[in-house]
């Protein structure tokens, strides 16, 4: 239905358009009756729909209905598949059609600047293209049903300590190429409905009253059209965020928000026209969801249950295997941990699911040659040493110990951070005791983060589960058994300790700010660039087959690709997923630009192509403002990890920008040969200093004096060049006219 919304704005009071601007409760919109204006419902996601039908609050405390929990976004991106995502996406957005929901709150996309963020479970990677195409895929699913997405939370939330005040400091550069590049994806190529502001400020501004980043960044540079709606409690100052482009304040409190609104607008202290500008884009999504085409349709979860399963499947990663994986049913094996009886599935917070139906590893097998032991509390406590003993012999009487190991629900969870790396010491003793007596021991792992495995040597396999939502325990079952294939990659670096991170002296900061001193050093970036050991680095995963990859070619066309040859070099059918990486000139790291998963019959081999974009080879200029390829020789990676390199190859690229540069007497000689319009002269300068230098002195002049006078020359400013007694300071104020007139005549010839 076409409506005209700038005409029904106009007989709305200033009241009612104040009004429209926060919530009527938790997470429910205000309606305009007389005016034919519906209430529309928000909800949290972004794993699974928690919408609660009686006391409702904003933190998974009451209860909510039951619905589909599908893997978190931790096991989600395992996946490297933005197909299964898009599906995700369009069970979650089918599910809130039928619960009359306008808007499911996710994705979640921050990136996991540390492993000990409490919240990490629900965002998917350390890396930001990955996370911007995943979350991407998933917004596109779910907005198929003419539900909202909303991406959140905008911008570089990584902790939980001190998130309604703490500042993250950090430049434009960092902030630009590892904590908005993903937003910028995500808005770029799938159109949210809304954007979530986050708790936090940047650099000591809100960023619910930031207009550089709500206005000119969002809107006006990615062309976002939605809404942009606080976290809940997130507002700090109503006005100063109205002016900067936060249209919606959630949740409803006492109506303060409203009235101060209105008061502004009355003062003039605000423009009316801002107000009318936010109520329009509110207007825009509740009128697009209640007109939709799409009907009211019947959610079957038994159906879709049988969908959590399968996706469970694809996000699982195995991380080491002996060959001991998979297992034969008609072996005794060992079930050891309370978790495979009742999995951890989810993290704790506001994305807590009451789930449709969980099914334990250990009731999915049904088959007589398995025992089971507790081992450990499902908390963590230890357990009697008789009980621990009793775990031990079962393990040590069968032929295989499969070891159900995780984080506890008090460990991961919304309002705090984690404060060590470790899994409970119960466990990691338990292991270490089983592993002895146990050559084939398997661990299984329920968690949300990367944890310290100081007995990775000592077992035969490990398979990392994340938080695979209700379908777990099944999924489980299936893998460890053959009957499903692990096809999961890595999200996310597991380093050997926390003290090895790249932020382990920054975070969490001091409760008022948190320095990002690592910069754009964010995983395996910062690891690589060490080349410091990782026991699982970013991108890894095992299989149950052997592949190859070969013949690597590179297509500068547009669009710029990559092709590889994947050969699958084992004796059963598998999945390999492709990743392509690049580096720029000088750069100590490189990056992920691409990625695919192929499947393959044991024999079989497929030519794959990955396309790349313009980003894969730009970088954030702060001096120009935008991006930029900086030029020169470039390569291209292609591989099953970041440190699973296979093949490589090295492109020329031509820059896309110059430095501005105003010179003076503290500009440098190098300074001036990195610019195309002052280099040519600079170079026959220093030709003249070099014979001057060696003019009669060439037989004293050692390789060493040679080189140390270049550099000083090159690196001291022009103030100092009289020093070297090669040129005056009258000369000196001579050079820097001519470089400005060179600098102007070739900023003239560019407009």
């Amino acid at each position: 239905m076409k409506r005209d919304l700038k005409a029904l704005i106009s007989e709305m009071t200033l009241e009612e358009k104040a009004g429209l601007c926060s919530g009527k409760d938790t997470w429910r919109l205000k309606s305009v009756e007389r005016l034919g204006i519906p209430s529309a419902m928000v909800s949290d996601g972004p794993h699974g729909l928690r919408k609660q039908g009686g006391a409702t609050d904003h933190l998974g405390l009451n209860d909510s209905i039951q619905a589909i929990c599908f893997p978190a976004a931790c096991a989600a991106a395992a996946s490297f598949d933005e197909a299964l995502l898009e599906k995700l996406g369009d069970l979650l957005g089918q599910e809130c059609r039928a619960e009359d929901v306008a808007v499911l709150l996710g994705p979640a996309m921050n990136i996991k600047r540390s492993p000990l963020c409490g919240r990490n479970f629900e965002y998917f990677s350390e890396d930001p293209y990955l996370t911007g195409k995943l979350a991407a895929a998933q917004i596109r699913g779910i907005q198929k049903h003419d539900v909202g997405a909303c991406a959140k939370h905008f911008a570089a939330n990584n902790q939980e300590y001190r998130r309604m005040t703490c500042s993250s400091q950090l430049d434009e550069k960092t902030l630009r190429e590892i904590y908005l590049r993903a937003f910028e994806i995500a808005v770029k190529e799938a159109a949210p409905w809304s954007v979530m502001s986050s708790y936090n400020k940047i650099n000591g501004t809100y960023v619910g009253e930031s207009r550089d980043l709500l206005t000119e960044t969002l809107r006006r540079e990615w062309g976002f059209d939605g809404f942009v709606v606080s976290d809940w409690g997130a507002v700090n100052d109503r006005v100063l965020a109205a002016e900067a482009g936060l249209d919606l304040e959630m949740p409803y409190y006492d109506g303060s928000g409203d009235k101060a609104l209105a008061e502004a607008v009355r003062s003039g202290r605000l423009d009316e026209k801002i107000l009318d500008e936010a109520v329009e884009r509110i207007l825009k999504i509740i009128f697009r969801y209640c007109d939709s085409a799409c009907e009211k349709e019947e959610f079957d979860r038994e159906k879709y249950h049988a969908a959590a399963v399968q996706a469970a499947k694809q996000c699982a990663v195995l991380m080491k295997n002996n060959g001991i994986l998979p297992l034969e049913r008609d072996e005794k094996a060992a079930y050891i941990g309370p978790f495979a009886k009742a999995p951890r599935y989810q993290g704790g917070g506001s994305s807590h699911i009451n789930a449709y139906r969980v099914k334990g590893a250990l009731d999915t097998a049904q088959h007589s040659n398995i025992v089971y032991a507790d081992g450990f509390g499902a908390g963590g406590e230890a357990l009697s040493e008789s009980e621990i003993d009793k775990a031990v012999r079962a393990a040590k009487n069968a032929q295989t110990a499969v070891i159900f190991a995780g984080l506890p629900d008090s460990y991961e969870s919304e309002g705090y951070d984690r404060r060590h790396m470790k899994l409970p010491s119960s466990q990691n003793e338990l292991i270490e005791k089983i592993a002895a007596v146990q050559p084939n021991t398997v661990v299984v792992l329920h968690i949300g983060s990367p944890v310290e495995m100081p007995w990775a040597d000592d077992v035969a396999a490990i398979l990392n589960m994340y938080l695979g939502g209700e379908g777990v325990g099944e999924a489980t079952d299936a893998l460890l058994y053959g009957d499903a294939e692990p096809v999961g990659r890595l999200p996310e670096s597991f380093p050997e300790r926390l003290e090895d991170t790249p932020c382990y002296l920054d975070f969490p900061g001091d409760g008022e700010k948190v320095v990002y001193s690592e910069g754009t050093y964010v995983g395996y970036r910062y690891y690589d660039a060490k080349n410091m050991h990782v026991p699982f680095p970013f991108g890894h995963g095992l299989s149950y087959t052997e592949f190859e990859l070969s013949d690597m070619h590179i297509s500068s066309s547009d669009p710029f690709c990559v092709t590889v040859t994947v050969t699958n070099v084992g004796a059963r059918a598998g999945t390999e997923t492709v990743q392509i990486y690049v580096s720029a000139p000088d750069e100590k790291c490189k990056r992920l630009a691409g990625f695919k998963k192929i499947y393959l019959n044991a024999g079989a081999s497929k030519t794959v192509r990955i396309e790349l974009d313009d980003r894969a080879f730009e970088q954030f200029s702060e001096k120009l403002g935008r991006w930029y390829c900086r030029g020169g020789e470039f390569t291209v990676y292609a591989g099953r990890s970041s440190r699973d390199i296979c093949l490589s190859k090295k492109i020329v690229l031509e820059a896309t920008g110059v430095m501005p540069l105003s010179v003076d007497q503290n500009t440098t000689i190098a300074a001036l040969l990195e610019h195309p319009a002052t280099r040519p002269a600079i170079e026959k300068m220093l030709a003249g200093f070099r014979a001057a230098i060696h003019q009669g002195k060439a037989e004293r002049r050692s390789e060493q004096e040679a080189v140390m006078l270049r550099e000083m020359a090159l690196n001291a400013p022009l103030r100092a060049l009289p020093t070297f007694k090669l040129i005056t300071t009258q000369q000196v104020h001579a050079l820097i006219g001519q470089m400005n007139a060179l600098l102007d005549a070739y900023n003239k010839k560019g407009e």
